[in-house]
């Protein structure tokens, strides 16, 4: 049993009683899962496909579809030889009854308000679905990809670039949920070089967050081919101020960050060649990325994110017509 499923399963006993712990009960979980994903006024599947798909009898999809009508899940209506269709369904006891639970999100520490509108969007986007949601912050891509495949989050946000990378190394393990579009993980990146520093000297100190994976790919594209470039580690929360502390000349970073804190002896660059632009682009937009065991699931999630609804909220939080709510 999953985290999900664990979390949820004294819930379903204790709400529904024990006619949920009987093969009818078990097919109506199951039958739930699927049922997410039908909006109401469409036709259902004829029994005999459901019993197909669940591997199951006729009778026990029937028993399993009257549970779920008895528990103000869904209601049916058969309309002759148009078939049966759902009238009408409450996403939320559905989602419950699923084995689903709370999905628990790990996301980048809300440093920038883009960070706090995307936090923003997807909790409303969740609640407006009647889908149970909770956000972690976790520090680096890397961290919160081991939280994921290591079933301490079902859901991870990262840039699109490094959700690529993981899908393509963990192609069994992890999916795609949806991706956000250009701008929504980060608004653009630039070389920052430190007031009185310059490129062109020897010895460059540039400061990288390993733990960044978008960052340090940034930074070594920015500056390939320069052997005398001295690497200083340290936490992208740190980027800045060691610029302006004189203990680094330069990055390559969110300019969100930097809003507000151009006066402080700080220098923005364009990136410098064409394949660090085009990483850039990639790093723009945030993915949402989920383990790849369970197919409805993984529907069942995308079909929660209204991404349109995200994006104008987390727009909203940008530009300072919303506070942030997550």
């Amino acid at each position: 049993m999953s985290r999900i499923q664990d979390s949820v399963y004294c819930a379903v006993v204790n709400d529904y009683d024990e006619r949920f712990l009987t093969r009818n009960g078990l097919a109506a979980r199951q039958l739930a899962l699927l049922l997410l994903e039908y909006e109401p006024e469409r036709r259902l599947p004829r029994v005999r496909d459901f019993a197909e798909e669940l591997g199951c009898g006729n009778g026990t999809v029937q028993g399993a579809l009257r549970l779920l009508e008895e528990a103000g899940a869904i209601e049916t209506a058969a309309r002759g030889h148009l078939g049966t269709f759902l009238v009408r369904s409450d996403r939320s006891i559905l989602w419950r009854l699923s084995g689903l639970g709370t999905l628990l999100a790990a996301m980048p520490l809300p440093y920038s308000r883009r960070y706090e509108g995307l936090a923003t969007g997807l909790r409303a986007a969740f609640d407006d679905a009647g889908t149970p949601f909770g956000i972690t912050f976790m520090r680096g891509a890397g961290s919160r990809a081991t939280a994921l495949l290591e079933g301490k989050a079902d859901l991870v946000v990262l840039s699109r670039y490094a959700a690529d990378r993981l899908i393509e190394e963990y192609p069994e393990d992890l999916s795609l949920v949806v991706d956000l579009g250009p701008t929504t993980y980060v608004g653009a990146h630039g070389v920052l070089l430190r007031e009185g520093a310059s490129l062109d000297a020897p010895g460059l100190r540039v400061a990288v967050d390993h733990a960044s994976e978008d960052q340090r790919l940034l930074a070594e594209r920015a500056f390939a081919g320069r052997a005398d470039v001295e690497w200083i580690e340290c936490s992208y929360m740190q980027l800045l101020d060691l610029l302006v502390q004189d203990e680094a000349d330069a990055t390559v970073w969110n300019l969100d960050e930097v809003q507000g804190r151009l006066g402080e002896g700080i220098e923005v660059l364009p990136l410098g060649d064409e394949i660090a632009r085009d990483l850039s682009l990639r790093n723009s937009s945030a993915a949402v990325i989920g383990r790849a065991e369970s197919v409805a699931a993984l529907h069942a999630i995308r079909d929660a994110i209204d991404t349109e609804r995200v994006t104008k909220l987390q727009s909203a939080v940008v530009r300072g017509d919303r506070m942030p709510s997550y």
